[in-house]
C-alpha cells in the first residue's frame, strides 16, 4: 500500500502517515446469558422456559450501534450431566431467532460446558474466549465491556484489560457483596445499555 500525500498540515501529514494501513478494530460487548438477558431459571431445557429481561431488545439494538454483540455463557450443567449439549444449543439458537425478529446480531455464542472443577481453559473468568473472538472478528478487547450478574464477568473484562458491568438481575443481588467496590454496578442491562451508549466517546 502507498500513502498519497495531498496539501495538508504537516501534523495532518504525519497522523495520515500513522494511520496508513492500519486495520480499524472492532469493539465488542460479551454478554453473559442466564440472568443477564434471560430470567435465571436454573438449568432450563426447553425453549418454552425462556423469559427475556424486559427491555432487553431494547438495550442491544442500543449497542450494537457501536459494538459487536456476543453472548459468553458456562454452562456447567452440561458437565454435571443435568442437561445435555442439545439441549443449551437449542436455547441458544431460540435467542438467536429471537434476536433476529428484532434486528439484533448476535456474532458469536461461545459455551464453556465444563464444571468448575474440571480445570478447563474456557470457563470465566478465564479469557479464552474473549481471545478467540478478538482473533476471529478483530475485536479491541481494551475497548471492549463485559457485562453480566456475576463477578466472574466483571472480572472477564478486566482480565483482558477490558471494562465489566456488574447487573442487579439474576443472581446479582446475591453476589454484590462479593465485587470490588469501584465496579461499575446497573440494575439491569437496558440502564447499562443507556449509560454505555450515552458515554461512548468518553471512555478511551
Amino acid at each position: 500500500m502507498h500513502c498519497l500525500r495531498t496539501k495538508k498540515s504537516q501534523n495532518k501529514q504525519l497522523q495520515d502517515f500513522a494511520n496508513c494501513g492500519q486495520t480499524i478494530m472492532n469493539k465488542a460487548i460479551f454478554l453473559d446469558r442466564d440472568g443477564t438477558i434471560i430470567e435465571e431459571r436454573g438449568y432450563i431445557k426447553n425453549a418454552d422456559e425462556v423469559i427475556f429481561i424486559d427491555n432487553v431488545f431494547k438495550a442491544l439494538q442500543m449497542l450494537q450501534k457501536h459494538y459487536k454483540l456476543f453472548i459468553v455463557t458456562n454452562q456447567s450443567g452440561i458437565g454435571k450431566n443435568i442437561i445435555t449439549a442439545q439441549d443449551v444449543d437449542n436455547i441458544n439458537r431460540y435467542i438467536l431467532t429471537a434476536m433476529r425478529e428484532q434486528n439484533i446480531i448476535i456474532t458469536d455464542i461461545y459455551v464453556c460446558p465444563h464444571k468448575r472443577d474440571a480445570q478447563c481453559e474456557c470457563i470465566k473468568p478465564k479469557p479464552f474466549f474473549l481471545h478467540k473472538a478478538a482473533a476471529a472478528y478483530n475485536i479491541d478487547l481494551k475497548k471492549s465491556f463485559s457485562i453480566g450478574d456475576h463477578p466472574h464477568d466483571v472480572e472477564l473484562a478486566q482480565n483482558v484489560g477490558g471494562k465489566g458491568i456488574y447487573l442487579l438481575t439474576g443472581h446479582g443481588t446475591k453476589h454484590l457483596g462479593e465485587i470490588q467496590s469501584k465496579a461499575i454496578v446497573f440494575s439491569d442491562i437496558d440502564s447499562a445499555a443507556d449509560w454505555i451508549v450515552k458515554n461512548n466517546n468518553t471512555f478511551y
